[in-house]
């Protein structure tokens, strides 16, 4: 049995290799893609999101999220990911529009029609998650686990302490970590491990179409670089999606820093038990680096 996901993602270099794994990978079964406003803004995510399911002809409802953190401005990331967020490859033109309703809005539709409970994977910041519980709280029954990349038990890749995707919307990420749901953290304790070898790299122009694809973006990227290799922060996810044994995970109490112009957006996470808080997280400190890149080539190697 495929496992039903719907993946919210803010594409980023790096996301559209994680979403070639969401397509691709034998064990998913895609059903709605989200965006929202992080590596660069919700219109430019949505258009980079749009492109790529064009890209594989894949006929994935899209619907398109927040524009703007819950409170606060929006701080992007286009000095890793360029202006346009996907630089790099000249995707052809279309006429692919989203859905005509928000990204919690649609979340909240296929949660509600779904046979089964779903496994909801966000890798940017957690804004549209957050709106979702908000706004429907009931849909928490119909959520199987919620899958994150974000957040470190370390140190953090936007400010000293905060991981990117927490520390853009931390008012959400902690409404996410206090709701309730069975939640893995995939964090920067794992992702900073997942690196795509050189010598991988340079062998994706000869894979496929998607191989060539992924070439040109990564050699804009600017999370490690082709002669040293790349971090492949959001392919975390759907790695522990579909090879969980490839991740060690600890169940953690989890918090959120909202405040503080040093702290905000960091992590609390209390591998030690040293707050006396239940878990409320299994966070992944733990990653099999060779297995996860032998698991990436093969996905990659199933894609158009």
């Amino acid at each position: 049995m495929r496992l039903p996901i719907i993946l919210d993602t803010d594409p980023g270099i790096d996301d559209a290799a994680a979403i070639a794994a969401a397509i691709f990978a034998p064990e998913l079964d895609l059903q709605l893609m989200t965006t929202v406003a992080g590596n660069v803004s919700v219109e430019k995510t949505t258009r980079n999101a749009l492109q790529l399911l064009h890209f594989w002809d894949v006929d994935i409802p899209l619907a398109q999220g927040a524009a703007t953190p819950l409170v606060r401005p929006l701080r992007d990331a286009a000095s890793v990911h360029g202006e346009s967020g996907m630089g790099g490859y000249d995707f052809v033109e279309h006429d692919r529009q989203p859905l005509a309703k928000p990204a919690f809005q649609a979340i909240r539709d296929a949660l509600m029609h779904a046979p089964e409970p779903i496994t909801l994977v966000a890798i940017g910041p957690l804004t549209n998650i957050a709106l979702l519980l908000t706004h429907y709280p009931e849909c928490k029954f119909n959520i199987r686990r919620l899958v994150i990349m974000g957040g470190s038990a370390g140190r953090g890749n936007f400010t000293p302490n905060a991981e990117f995707n927490i520390a853009i919307d931390p008012e959400a990420a902690s409404q996410v970590f206090r709701s309730g749901l069975d939640i893995v953290m995939c964090g920067l304790d794992v992702t900073n491990q997942a690196m795509l070898a050189p010598e991988y790299l340079a062998s994706l122009p000869a894979l496929n179409k998607t191989g060539s694809m992924l070439h040109a973006l990564f050699s804009h990227y600017r999370s490690g670089s082709m002669q040293s290799g790349l971090r492949m922060h959001d392919l975390c996810a759907i790695a522990w999606l579909a090879r969980p044994e490839l991740f060690t995970l600890q169940p953690c109490f989890v918090a959120v820093e909202t405040q503080g112009q040093y702290t905000a957006g960091t992590t609390v996470v209390d591998i030690e038990g040293r707050l006396g808080m239940p878990a409320n997280a299994q966070v992944a400190l733990g990653l099999d680096v060779a297995g996860f890149q032998r698991w990436a080539a093969e996905v990659l190697s199933l894609a158009s």
